[in-house]
């Protein structure tokens, strides 16, 4: 199928009114796949992490997640703990803002329908619960230009990473912080250190899959 016929086959567009209103157009897979060939090697880092500041429906969010995920069987498949562990920090490392609510919700469930399909897994599982938990908070309704949520309060989003041996560590920052500190330096949540003003506003224990599910 031509990069044309792929295009026509995609919705582009939901009304003309949400195009006049919000400008809302959808970016065609071929085109999104061009664009992520350009930082190809971040693309399949299964830890490094993407912020789409209009995310829709997750034009550009789902295509990053496949490439992780492929990344995470390349090098964790034999082992089905590694594999379902490191698929999870894939998703955590992937970031979202909308402005429209039904957009959102419609992200998210994108995404967490692709990490249920790679670990197999039906609604309910407690990995599905865990990767709902992870994308209620990465996945933010709001105004990316003035880092508020829908509520009107400051976008917070989560660092996670991975411990090893089942554990994750998440540490809430403040939006408008992290976009000062990336302004300096080398991205979100790039090296922080312990004197610098950029503090999380929330730590937590480390976790493990069960209990970020019943969070």
């Amino acid at each position: 199928m031509t990069k044309g016929s792929d295009a026509a086959s995609e919705q582009l567009v939901k009304s003309r009114k949400r195009v006049a209103d919000h400008g809302e157009v959808f970016t065609p897979r071929w085109l999104v796949d061009d664009m992520l060939d350009l930082v190809k090697s971040e693309t399949e880092r299964i830890d490094s992490r993407f912020l789409e500041p209009a995310c829709g429906s997750g034009n550009f969010l789902v295509p990053v997640l496949e490439r992780k995920l492929a990344a995470v069987q390349a090098n964790h498949g034999k082992s089905d703990f590694e594999k379902r562990h490191y698929a999870l920090l894939g998703l955590m490392c992937i970031y979202g803002i909308e402005l429209l609510d039904d957009n959102a919700v419609e992200c998210r469930e994108n995404l967490a329908g692709t990490f249920a399909r790679y670990l197999g897994i039906d609604g309910g599982d407690e990995w599905d619960s865990a990767a709902r938990t992870v994308l209620a908070v990465n996945i933010v309704q709001g105004d990316a230009l003035a880092m508020t949520t829908s509520a009107r309060e400051p976008i917070t989003f989560p660092e996670w990473g991975y411990l090893g041996r089942g554990k994750f560590q998440r540490r809430d920052f403040r939006y408008d912080s992290l976009t000062q500190r990336a302004a300096a330096s080398k991205g979100l949540f790039a090296h922080f250190e312990e004197h610098e003003i950029f503090t999380p506003v929330r730590t937590y224990p480390a976790m493990t899959v069960r209990e970020i599910a019943a969070s």
